[in-house]
């Protein structure tokens, strides 16, 4: 492959070479091509010569030839003949060596370059596409393997008789966590085959192997009937039963035993104190929600005394101003007509209906005022069973009579009955020192108490409460005649 003179190698493309016309590089190209003959001998040059590429230069600049020539009045016929001339030349030229194939080519090569661009982004954007299927693909499988091994273990567990059900404590704010940890260790026992125990070394036909087995089988469907047992205790039990519930899974565990001896099975102690507590929680719940109602029964029966208390304050002070009315115009009626003794009278009871009104007013603003009282029923209750509490009731014995209603067989024998300008502080002295002795200790509304009344009266005394009258025996005289008549008969 030669280069003729004046043209050179490209250094962008090594295809084609470029003339430099001696100051610097010109726009004019063309393909490297293998030398051509004309003839037989005659070689011709693949490109043009020197001198054809300085009159296409000549001529790009308005002179034609190998020389400058100036165009002027009287040549340029000759000038426009010999570019025509010139032009037809570089014509044959530029189709003798393919240029404006190569300006096709270069055209088609763009063409294919943008096209190969755009299959590269699409190529691209189907993988980017293509990743993100394979990733939502891989945590769709990841999840399914979960599931699967999910699945599995929950079939693992309910064959261990071991189910999902509801319980007690899953409501509760303050227990729910715990029995969470709770349930977690059961499951984990049960799967580590560590919640029943048995012989290792158990023949059967004299087979090591079918020994092996008639245990395992044993030991799946004891344990499936020990915690059938756990779920009905935790079902059915109910507040203040907890120790019956306890006992009746602890004999269930105590005749699995005895059914295993031969094998040795046992439901493992810690397994078995687990599903005690699990048991206990439940039971705690129920206590509270029990609780709970109570003290709201006792807030509402609380409200309703007040409405009660309230009520008879302001009937009786109504009354009492009517009576006050009625003895002021009676005295101003006696003491025109001059009757002296009787307007003394009158004054007496005009005092006494404002000292009452006073006493109403008293009363009505100062709620910690009332009565406080320690009342007893044996015949319900027992000796030794108190009831400390207090009312604002005008009428105190009112509200006695109502706490023996026929919610309990007897009526109350009252050992106290006095009024306290600070009959709650009273109340909550005593409730505080027989706090140890209280009958429910739940809930606190329950004010019976597990003291004598001689007990009351001491603790009064040592905090200088004063009390006029004091009853330390128990009368209880609709007990004693029932109890009478019942032995008459017998």
């Amino acid at each position: 492959m030669s280069t003729p003179a004046g043209w050179y190698p490209d250094g962008q493309n090594p295809r084609i070479v470029r003339w430099w016309d001696g100051r610097q590089w010109t726009q004019h190209t063309q393909p490297v091509q293998q030398p051509e003959t004309r003839g037989p001998g005659s070689p011709m040059a693949a490109v043009p010569s020197q001198e054809e590429a300085v009159s296409t230069e000549n001529a790009d600049r308005g002179w034609t030839g190998t020389a400058r020539k100036k165009v002027g009045l009287f040549n340029a016929r000759q000038v426009a003949q010999e570019q025509l001339a010139e032009n037809e030349r570089l014509q044959r030229i530029i189709d003798s060596h393919g240029l404006q194939e190569l300006a096709e080519i270069s055209r088609l090569r763009e063409e294919a370059e943008e096209h190969l661009r755009g299959l590269r982004a699409e190529i691209q954007a189907e993988m980017t596409a293509a990743g993100r299927e394979r990733e939502a693909l891989q945590r769709e499988l990841a999840e399914a393997r979960r599931e699967i091994v999910s699945v599995h273990d929950q079939a693992g567990l309910q064959d261990a008789g071991l189910f999902a059900y509801s319980h007690p404590a899953e409501g509760s704010a303050q227990l729910a966590a715990e029995l969470e940890g709770v349930r977690s260790q059961i499951k984990d026992m049960v799967r580590s085959k560590s919640a029943i125990t048995a012989t290792s070394n158990f023949m059967f036909n004299n087979s090591a192997k079918q020994g092996q087995k008639f245990v395992t089988q044993m030991s799946q469907i004891m344990l499936r009937a020990y915690n059938a047992e756990a779920e009905n205790c935790v079902k059915t039990v109910k507040a203040g039963n907890l120790q019956t519930a306890q006992a009746r899974l602890s004999k269930a565990r105590e005749q699995i035993m005895k059914q295993g001896t031969m094998i040795d099975l046992s439901v493992s102690p810690e397994y078995h104190r687990l599903r005690l507590i699990e048991l206990s929680l439940a039971s705690r719940h129920l206590e509270a929600v029990q609780a709970e109602k109570e003290a709201e029964r006792e807030r509402k029966a609380e409200l309703r005394e007040q409405r009660r208390v309230e009520q008879e304050l302001a009937q009786a002070r109504e009354k009492l101003e009517k009576e006050f009315s009625h003895y002021q115009t009676t005295l101003a009626a006696l003491e025109a007509k001059g009757d002296s003794e009787g307007a003394a009278r009158m004054r007496e009871l005009v005092l006494d209906a404002e000292r009452a009104i006073a006493d109403v007013d008293y009363r009505a603003a100062n709620i910690r005022a009332g009565y406080v009282y320690v009342i007893s029923n044996v015949g319900a209750f027992g000796e030794n069973v108190v009831k400390i509490g207090m009312t604002r009731r005008l009428e105190p014995m009112d509200r006695v009579r109502e706490l023996g209603d026929a919610s309990v067989p007897f009526t109350f024998d009252v050992h106290a009955l006095f009024f306290a300008e600070d009959a709650v502080g009273v109340e909550a002295m005593l409730h505080r020192t027989f706090a140890e002795q209280r009958v429910n200790k739940i809930n606190t509304r329950r004010e019976f108490f597990y003291v004598h009344p001689t007990q009351v009266l001491e603790a009064l005394k040592q905090h200088r409460v004063e009390v006029v009258e004091f009853e330390t025996g128990y009368k209880a005289e609709e007990f004693q005649l029932s109890r009478g008549q019942v032995e008459t008969k017998m």
